[in-house]
């Protein structure tokens, strides 16, 4: 039975505007900038648009490009599996000279489509690609949510903390190897036995939700871990974070370390009384650059990685709770940071980008 295609489309100067795109109609045109010779697509893996991850971050780049460099953007938003390769393959049809695509859901899709279209360039978020016409976008988050590890263990009054992911796909189990991490290197530094549920880093496995849309799955898992006595908590695991914050801002106790972009900005304003600080991911400022590059003829395939040192990861503010931190851990964070951008403190991971 041939699947129905549905897509959003989202065209925005200053604000948005969206058309629906039901059963095989062509893709729309791009009539944000109608005299622009360089137009993009961009394409969500099935979480959609307003994931408060990636896909989110990625949209918000591409208008910034819209905005700076006077393309023309469009977004097709994918609601399930079935979307995902009619959309790349609608995303190529409109002519486009750039698609982006979000997230490993939709590597098969972005390969396929540029073995077919070599003159097309492609761009896809958190998964490697290899092709001459496609620009893996990637991030060593493990170096900044070693950050956050021990920032939590610093904070935790339980000593205890933990993590869980939506999958066990390296993009999230890049983080939760970088988070365990950091509660070990605390208790090196400290002489405490902080402990990290959630996940083991040398069997590379833990606990995950199946999926990165159900928020009660997130409540569900983050309190069963508070009832274990954690009380700082980081899930990655896109919208099923959220019932993480729910769960966490209802047992007056508890603390979240969101991931992907600051969720101080990004989650309703009942969380950031909660919000310990987030695990960020420039991937809108990536997406930015890389596709304003392509609309004044400079593309290369080789893969952008983001790291503490370039600025394509870090911690965030702490916000609302820093007055609350213990003395002297915000520097200790601060030095440790510096220690791993200059290479005196080495982060690993099996599934770290190369």
């Amino acid at each position: 039975m041939k699947s129905t295609i549905r897509a959003v489309s989202v065209l925005s100067v200053v604000a948005s505007a969206a058309l629906v795109l039901a059963g095989c109609s062509p893709a729309p045109t791009q009539s944000t900038s109608s005299a622009s010779a360089f137009c993009a697509r961009m394409v969500t893996n099935s979480g959609g648009i307003d994931d408060r991850s990636f896909n989110q971050s990625s949209w918000e780049g591409l208008q910034k490009a819209e905005a700076d460099f006077g393309i023309a953007a469009e977004v097709l938003v994918s609601t399930n599996e079935t979307d995902l390769a009619p959309n790349v393959e609608q995303a190529v049809g409109s002519g486009c000279g750039f698609v982006l695509t979000v997230g490993y859901e939709l590597a098969d899709a972005t390969s396929a489509q540029a073995a077919s279209h070599p003159s097309t360039h492609f761009a896809i978020v958190d998964e490697q690609v290899t092709a001459p016409n496609v620009k893996s976008i990637l991030f060593d988050t493990a170096q900044a949510s070693y950050l956050a590890g021990y920032l939590a263990a610093g904070v935790s009054k339980t000593g205890k903390v933990a993590t869980f992911g939506g999958g066990n796909q390296p993009p999230v189990t890049l983080f939760m190897d970088g988070f365990v991490d950091g509660v070990a290197a605390y208790n090196a530094a400290h002489g405490t036995s902080v402990q990290a549920l959630g996940w083991s880093k040398d069997v590379q496995d833990g606990v995950f939700t199946g999926d990165f849309e159900d928020v009660n799955k997130g409540k569900t898992v983050t309190q069963a871990f508070i009832d274990q006595g954690a009380d700082v908590i980081m899930p990655v695991a896109g919208q099923v974070g959220e019932g993480a914050a729910a769960a966490a801002s209802e047992s007056k106790t508890a603390k979240i370390i969101w991931v992907d972009n600051d969720g101080y900005d990004t989650l309703p304003a009942d969380y950031k009384p909660i919000l310990l600080t987030s695990v960020m991911k420039k991937t809108g400022d990536a997406v930015e650059q890389i596709v304003g590059d392509d609309s004044k003829g400079t593309f290369d395939s080789s893969a952008y990685v983001g790291t503490l040192a370039n600025g394509g990861v870090d911690l965030a503010p702490y916000h609302d709770l820093e007055a609350s931190l213990p003395a002297g851990l915000a520097d200790e964070v601060a030095a440790l940071k510096a220690d791993i951008v200059s290479g005196k403190v080495v982060v690993s991971s099996p599934s770290q980008p190369q």
